[in-house]
């Protein structure tokens, strides 16, 4: 399998990205518009999220027809002239398929709504009485993960929102169905593809009731998830390309299994569980400050023990589905710039291929909406109702939906100082919010010290060190609570990356932090844009500082 470790990502949600038609809705042309933006930036891919057929339930992850282009985000001639343009600046694109499920409005679901058994099978369709589902799962946004159909006298799974079937991956025939659209893309000159919950396809051969959780250990990687996977990319000739798996609640042998070159799987896994830091006992709808213990030690087992395996990680701290960074773990008003750095630089400096999403590269902020109206993420309204049938009050709602909302990072992207930060001239599908609307592209890229300047270096320095892309790892734990600090190393090369997690100032011993194996060192990297205060043996980290020492 080819190696993509000096590579970089950018993610882009068209319906945000750049809107040209004055509709409200980002498109595709918008995309082409902003390719030398992304150019300059340094990245090798753009990975889209989908902008296929769809009634726009889940924001496009409810697909309605995999070789179609939504009307919304333009034509298939847009989309074979962004391709042709991306690949003359060096860009690859690379297509989001979202293969657990369909939207019901698929052919596939009609068809088996029509009573057509050939097309039933193509879901996980259990006959049951109307008032007995097959199992106690939960569904992820909310409330049983089956629907009754009335007229087939049958229960659908959905783990996602009720327009979100299930496929049947049992089923041969799904599976070439899918093959089939992975080659309709490539010849289209697509150079990757992300695959939406990946490890949720296999489902077990007995349903069964969960008394111990909400079902997800029954589904999430399946005894077959694997063959399968081997199945399509041997099948549809992607072995050589770009391959992301998102990996829901998974394992790390399982990431390995997916991710080393030799099982010949994926190139590489998304995994959550450092998203999950700040989830009061487990629970995305309670709020704590993050632990950032809990940080380090996530950090440490997925790096080291990826490194140790062969397993290979897409490294990230935020997506469509994600808060903004800064606002959830930095400090969005005085360390502003500094906590965008300092989490940019932590991330850009690890084992694993970086992956941005639009505008994290400027450091856009949460929503901080008022109401709840102003939201459009059906997860995000499903659960205001939630959490008021749990006796919170509107208020309390409205704040738990501001700092976990997947809006946060579906507002529009922050261009310019101009009608709604350059995005669209026309009334935006989701409003611009009104604060942190001064974060723009235009106010940063003519400045050296620049949130969106500091991302352009760690680029850089990937393509420019092999010791960042194929370096091994190790964290150092004899540290501060509030410091994450670990170690890069290739052959005689060192490297050292130092965070201050915290608004207070800090001392190290530099004889701790280099392990006694750098003599000689130097600061590459510091987001104060000078040199670190160093005294002696020791050095002071400033409020989220960032710093970087090599040999």
């Amino acid at each position: 399998m080819s190696d993509f470790k000096d590579k970089v990502v950018y993610q882009i949600y068209p319906r945000s990205f750049y809107d040209t038609n004055e509709d409200g809705i980002g498109d595709l042309r918008g995309v082409r518009e902003k390719l030398d933006y992304l150019k300059d930036l340094g990245v090798d891919y753009i990975w889209l999220t989908p902008f296929f057929v769809s009634p726009q339930r889940d924001n496009g992850y409810d697909i309605a027809d995999y070789r179609n282009i939504d009307p919304r985000f333009g034509t298939m001639a847009d989309f074979e002239e962004l391709s042709k343009e991306a690949r003359k600046r060096g860009i690859g694109l690379m297509l989001d398929m979202v293969f657990n499920h369909t939207s019901t409005e698929h052919e596939w679901f009609q068809k088996a709504l029509a009573r057509d058994k050939e097309y039933q099978d193509y879901y996980m369709f259990v006959e049951g009485d109307e008032n007995t589902p097959p199992t106690n799962w939960v569904s992820k946004f909310g409330g049983s993960a089956w629907e009754y159909v009335p007229d087939l006298k049958k229960w659908y799974l959905h783990l996602f929102d009720v327009t979100q079937a299930d496929l049947n991956w049992e089923n041969p025939k799904v599976r070439e169905e899918l093959k089939s659209i992975i080659r309709f893309w490539k010849d289209k000159g697509v150079s990757g593809f992300r695959f939406d919950v990946i490890n949720l396809i296999s489902k077990p051969d007995e349903l069964e009731n969960d008394y111990e959780g909400d079902g997800r250990r029954f589904y999430t990687d399946g005894k077959r998830v694997h063959q399968y996977l081997k199945e399509l990319v041997k099948d549809t000739g992607i072995e050589d390309m770009i391959t992301v798996g998102e990996m829901s609640s998974t394992t790390i042998d399982n990431c390995v299994k997916y991710s080393n070159p030799a099982e010949k799987e994926l190139s590489m896994v998304f995994s959550f569980h450092h998203l999950k830091v700040d989830y009061k006992n487990g629970n995305k709808w309670e709020l704590m400050p993050y632990d950032k213990s809990a940080l380090k030690t996530l950090f440490k087992e997925w790096q080291e023990q990826m490194c140790e395996k062969g397993g290979w990680n897409a490294v990230f701290w935020t997506n469509h589905d994600q808060p903004r960074t800064i606002s959830r773990f930095g400090n969005e008003d005085k360390y502003w710039k500094e906590s965008g750095k300092l989490f940019a630089g932590i991330i850009h400096l690890m084992r694993g291929t970086p992956y941005i999403y639009q505008g994290e590269e400027i450091g856009m902020l949460n929503t901080h909406f008022t109401d709840i109206n102003q939201y459009r993420d059906v997860e995000s309204l499903n659960y205001y109702k939630i959490l008021l049938t749990q006796g919170k009050t509107k208020e309390e709602a409205l704040h738990i939906i501001n700092e976990r909302s997947r809006d946060n990072c579906r507002t529009p992207m922050q261009w310019d100082s101009g009608k709604n930060c350059g995005f669209s001239k026309g009334e935006p599908w989701i409003e611009v919010p009104s604060f942190g609307k001064d974060i723009t592209v235009e106010s940063q890229l003519e400045d050296e010290d620049s949130i969106l300047s500091f991302y352009k270096k760690l680029i850089r320095l990937r393509k420019e060190n092999k010791i960042v892309s194929e370096g091994s790892i190790r964290f150092i734990t004899d540290v501060s609570e509030d410091v994450i600090c670990y170690e890069r190393v290739l052959l005689d090369k060192h490297l050292i990356v130092i965070g201050n997690l915290s608004e207070r100032e800090l001392e190290m011993k530099l004889a701790l932090s280099l392990s006694n194996n750098i003599s000689d060192t130097q600061v590459i990297l510091d987001n104060y844009n000078e040199d670190a205060l160093v005294e002696g043996d020791r050095f002071v980290l400033r409020p989220y500082e960032f710093i970087v020492l090599s040999n």
